[in-house]
Protein backbone atom coordinates (compact mmCIF):
# COMPACT_ATOMS: atom_id res chain seq x y z
CA UNK A 1 0.00 0.00 0.00
CA UNK A 2 2.77 2.38 0.72
CA UNK A 3 4.52 1.83 -2.61
CA UNK A 4 0.83 2.26 -4.26
CA UNK A 5 0.50 5.63 -2.65
CA UNK A 6 4.25 7.08 -2.62
CA UNK A 7 4.39 6.15 -6.54
CA UNK A 8 1.14 6.52 -7.65
CA UNK A 9 1.50 9.20 -9.91
CA UNK A 10 4.14 7.23 -12.05
CA UNK A 11 1.58 4.20 -11.85
CA UNK A 12 -1.06 6.08 -12.84
CA UNK A 13 0.25 8.39 -15.69
CA UNK A 14 1.92 5.10 -17.43
CA UNK A 15 -1.70 3.35 -17.16
CA UNK A 16 -3.28 6.83 -18.54
CA UNK A 17 -0.77 7.00 -21.73
CA UNK A 18 -1.07 3.10 -22.83
CA UNK A 19 -4.39 2.61 -22.31
CA UNK A 20 -4.98 6.09 -24.62
CA UNK A 21 -2.18 4.95 -26.53
CA UNK A 22 -4.07 1.08 -27.26
CA UNK A 23 -7.50 2.91 -28.34
CA UNK A 24 -5.80 5.14 -30.43
CA UNK A 25 -3.82 2.89 -32.50
CA UNK A 26 -6.66 1.31 -34.34
CA UNK A 27 -7.67 5.22 -35.34
CA UNK A 28 -5.77 5.52 -38.45
CA UNK A 29 -4.71 9.12 -40.09
CA UNK A 30 -6.38 10.55 -42.29
CA UNK A 31 -6.05 13.48 -44.42
CA UNK A 32 -3.44 13.50 -47.00
CA UNK A 33 -0.39 16.06 -47.15
CA UNK A 34 0.86 16.54 -50.64
CA UNK A 35 0.30 13.36 -52.05
CA UNK A 36 0.91 11.18 -49.29
CA UNK A 37 -2.27 9.50 -47.58
CA UNK A 38 -1.46 9.97 -44.09
CA UNK A 39 -3.44 6.24 -43.34
CA UNK A 40 -0.86 4.85 -44.73
CA UNK A 41 2.17 5.42 -42.56
CA UNK A 42 0.60 6.61 -38.77
CA UNK A 43 -2.29 6.00 -36.54
CA UNK A 44 -2.96 8.46 -33.65
CA UNK A 45 -1.44 5.85 -30.86
CA UNK A 46 1.77 6.74 -32.22
CA UNK A 47 1.59 11.14 -30.77
CA UNK A 48 0.51 9.11 -27.64
CA UNK A 49 2.22 6.04 -26.34
CA UNK A 50 6.32 7.79 -26.59
CA UNK A 51 5.85 9.39 -23.66
CA UNK A 52 5.55 6.03 -21.47
CA UNK A 53 8.77 6.17 -21.88
CA UNK A 54 9.45 9.20 -20.53
CA UNK A 55 7.20 8.55 -17.52
CA UNK A 56 9.99 5.29 -17.15
CA UNK A 57 12.93 7.44 -17.27
CA UNK A 58 11.79 9.79 -14.44
CA UNK A 59 10.94 7.07 -12.26
CA UNK A 60 14.47 5.47 -13.02
CA UNK A 61 15.90 8.75 -12.49
CA UNK A 62 14.03 9.60 -8.99
CA UNK A 63 13.98 5.96 -7.85
CA UNK A 64 16.61 4.01 -9.13
CA UNK A 65 15.66 1.01 -11.45
CA UNK A 66 13.90 -1.53 -9.13
CA UNK A 67 11.51 0.76 -8.51
CA UNK A 68 11.25 1.77 -12.02
CA UNK A 69 10.80 -2.05 -13.05
CA UNK A 70 7.79 -2.19 -10.08
CA UNK A 71 6.32 0.42 -11.62
CA UNK A 72 6.19 -0.93 -15.19
CA UNK A 73 4.78 -4.19 -14.60
CA UNK A 74 2.15 -2.45 -12.26
CA UNK A 75 1.30 0.26 -15.03
CA UNK A 76 1.34 -2.68 -17.52
CA UNK A 77 -1.17 -4.99 -15.42
CA UNK A 78 -3.44 -1.82 -15.63
CA UNK A 79 -2.74 -1.15 -19.15
CA UNK A 80 -3.81 -4.42 -20.17
CA UNK A 81 -7.36 -4.74 -18.51
CA UNK A 82 -7.84 -1.54 -18.96
CA UNK A 83 -7.37 -1.55 -22.91
CA UNK A 84 -10.31 -4.96 -23.08
CA UNK A 85 -12.76 -2.82 -20.86
CA UNK A 86 -12.68 0.85 -21.95
CA UNK A 87 -12.93 0.46 -26.09
CA UNK A 88 -16.39 -0.97 -25.27
CA UNK A 89 -17.19 1.31 -22.41
CA UNK A 90 -15.99 4.31 -25.14
CA UNK A 91 -18.42 2.82 -28.25
CA UNK A 92 -21.75 2.27 -25.73
CA UNK A 93 -21.10 5.94 -24.70
CA UNK A 94 -20.90 7.22 -28.47
CA UNK A 95 -17.15 8.68 -28.24
CA UNK A 96 -15.89 5.81 -30.97
CA UNK A 97 -17.76 5.38 -34.08
CA UNK A 98 -17.43 1.40 -34.25
CA UNK A 99 -17.26 -1.72 -31.74
CA UNK A 100 -14.29 -4.01 -31.41
CA UNK A 101 -14.91 -7.33 -31.05
CA UNK A 102 -13.49 -8.56 -27.98
CA UNK A 103 -11.46 -11.58 -29.31
CA UNK A 104 -9.68 -8.37 -31.96
CA UNK A 105 -9.41 -6.45 -28.45
CA UNK A 106 -7.58 -9.32 -26.71
CA UNK A 107 -5.19 -9.66 -29.64
CA UNK A 108 -4.28 -6.22 -29.13
CA UNK A 109 -3.72 -6.05 -25.54
CA UNK A 110 -1.47 -9.15 -26.10
CA UNK A 111 0.68 -7.12 -28.81
CA UNK A 112 0.40 -4.30 -26.52
CA UNK A 113 1.63 -6.21 -23.45
CA UNK A 114 4.54 -8.10 -24.58
CA UNK A 115 5.94 -4.91 -26.77
CA UNK A 116 5.16 -2.73 -23.53
CA UNK A 117 7.18 -4.90 -21.30
CA UNK A 118 10.02 -6.11 -23.59
CA UNK A 119 10.77 -2.32 -24.48
CA UNK A 120 10.34 0.04 -21.02
CA UNK A 121 12.02 -3.43 -18.85
CA UNK A 122 15.12 -2.59 -21.50
CA UNK A 123 14.72 0.98 -21.64
CA UNK A 124 15.19 0.38 -17.56
CA UNK A 125 18.21 -1.49 -18.05
CA UNK A 126 20.18 1.02 -20.32
CA UNK A 127 19.35 4.26 -18.58
CA UNK A 128 20.94 2.43 -15.29
CA UNK A 129 23.93 2.00 -17.23
CA UNK A 130 24.25 5.20 -18.76
CA UNK A 131 22.64 7.29 -15.90
CA UNK A 132 26.05 8.64 -14.94
CA UNK A 133 27.09 10.09 -17.83
CA UNK A 134 25.73 13.03 -20.17
CA UNK A 135 22.25 13.67 -18.62
CA UNK A 136 20.52 13.56 -21.77
CA UNK A 137 22.35 10.27 -22.66
CA UNK A 138 20.69 8.03 -20.34
CA UNK A 139 16.86 8.89 -21.31
CA UNK A 140 17.66 9.07 -25.47
CA UNK A 141 19.67 5.79 -25.82
CA UNK A 142 17.08 3.94 -23.52
CA UNK A 143 13.94 4.96 -25.29
CA UNK A 144 15.77 4.40 -28.36
CA UNK A 145 16.62 0.96 -27.82
CA UNK A 146 13.03 0.54 -26.11
CA UNK A 147 11.28 1.84 -29.05
CA UNK A 148 12.52 -0.19 -31.62
CA UNK A 149 11.77 -3.32 -30.09
CA UNK A 150 8.47 -1.81 -29.25
CA UNK A 151 7.39 -1.04 -32.53
CA UNK A 152 9.17 -4.56 -33.72
CA UNK A 153 6.85 -6.25 -31.47
CA UNK A 154 3.92 -4.69 -31.40
CA UNK A 155 2.59 -4.46 -35.40
CA UNK A 156 3.65 -8.00 -35.50
CA UNK A 157 1.54 -9.44 -32.87
CA UNK A 158 -1.11 -6.73 -33.79
CA UNK A 159 -1.43 -6.56 -37.36
CA UNK A 160 0.97 -9.26 -38.95
CA UNK A 161 -1.24 -12.60 -40.37
CA UNK A 162 1.54 -14.94 -39.08
CA UNK A 163 -0.16 -13.99 -35.46
CA UNK A 164 -3.47 -14.30 -36.61
CA UNK A 165 -3.62 -17.13 -34.13
CA UNK A 166 -3.15 -14.45 -31.65
CA UNK A 167 -6.91 -12.92 -33.09
CA UNK A 168 -8.86 -11.73 -36.31
CA UNK A 169 -6.61 -10.13 -38.81
CA UNK A 170 -7.21 -6.20 -39.57
CA UNK A 171 -8.25 -6.67 -43.10
CA UNK A 172 -7.03 -2.85 -43.86
CA UNK A 173 -3.74 -3.27 -41.72
CA UNK A 174 -2.81 -6.08 -44.88
CA UNK A 175 -4.11 -4.52 -47.39
CA UNK A 176 -0.82 -3.33 -50.20
CA UNK A 177 -0.02 -0.03 -50.42
CA UNK A 178 3.04 2.19 -51.55
CA UNK A 179 5.53 1.96 -48.83
CA UNK A 180 5.28 4.89 -46.47
CA UNK A 181 3.14 5.92 -48.69
CA UNK A 182 4.94 7.14 -51.27
CA UNK A 183 7.36 4.46 -52.19
CA UNK A 184 7.23 2.84 -55.59
CA UNK A 185 7.09 0.07 -53.79
CA UNK A 186 3.90 -1.85 -52.11
CA UNK A 187 3.66 -3.46 -49.44
CA UNK A 188 1.19 -4.49 -46.73
CA UNK A 189 -0.26 -1.25 -44.75
CA UNK A 190 0.89 -2.16 -41.29
CA UNK A 191 4.26 -2.11 -42.53
CA UNK A 192 4.03 1.69 -43.45
CA UNK A 193 2.27 2.22 -39.75
CA UNK A 194 5.41 0.59 -38.23
CA UNK A 195 8.19 2.62 -40.01
CA UNK A 196 6.09 5.76 -39.39
CA UNK A 197 5.21 5.07 -35.45
CA UNK A 198 8.37 4.64 -35.61
CA UNK A 199 9.49 7.61 -36.83
CA UNK A 200 7.41 9.12 -34.22
CA UNK A 201 9.00 7.90 -31.49
CA UNK A 202 12.32 8.99 -32.39
CA UNK A 203 11.04 12.33 -33.05
CA UNK A 204 9.12 12.40 -29.48
CA UNK A 205 12.21 10.71 -27.57
CA UNK A 206 13.91 14.42 -28.97
CA UNK A 207 10.95 16.52 -27.76
CA UNK A 208 10.77 14.62 -24.51
CA UNK A 209 14.13 15.87 -23.24
CA UNK A 210 12.69 18.95 -22.51
CA UNK A 211 10.15 17.88 -20.01
CA UNK A 212 12.66 15.12 -18.77
CA UNK A 213 15.28 17.46 -18.10
CA UNK A 214 12.47 20.32 -16.27
CA UNK A 215 11.34 17.75 -14.14
CA UNK A 216 14.33 16.08 -13.04
CA UNK A 217 16.06 19.72 -12.29
CA UNK A 218 13.91 20.28 -9.33
CA UNK A 219 15.26 16.98 -7.67
CA UNK A 220 18.36 17.89 -5.94
CA UNK A 221 18.88 14.40 -5.87
CA UNK A 222 17.53 10.97 -6.56
CA UNK A 223 14.91 9.96 -3.80
CA UNK A 224 15.72 6.75 -2.12
CA UNK A 225 13.09 4.05 -2.60
CA UNK A 226 11.08 2.42 0.15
Amino acid sequence: MNFLKRYMPFVAAMAIVVVASNVLVQFPMHGTVGGLSLADILTWGAFTYPFSFLVTDLANRRYGPAVARRIVFIGFMTAVVCSIVVPPLLFRAGLVGFETQAARLARIAMASGAAFLTAQLLDVTVFNRLRRQSWWRAPIFGTLVGSVFDTAVFFSIAFSAAFAFAGPNEPFALEAAPLMGVAPVETMRWVSWALGDLSVKLAIAVFALIPYRLIAARWSQPALAA
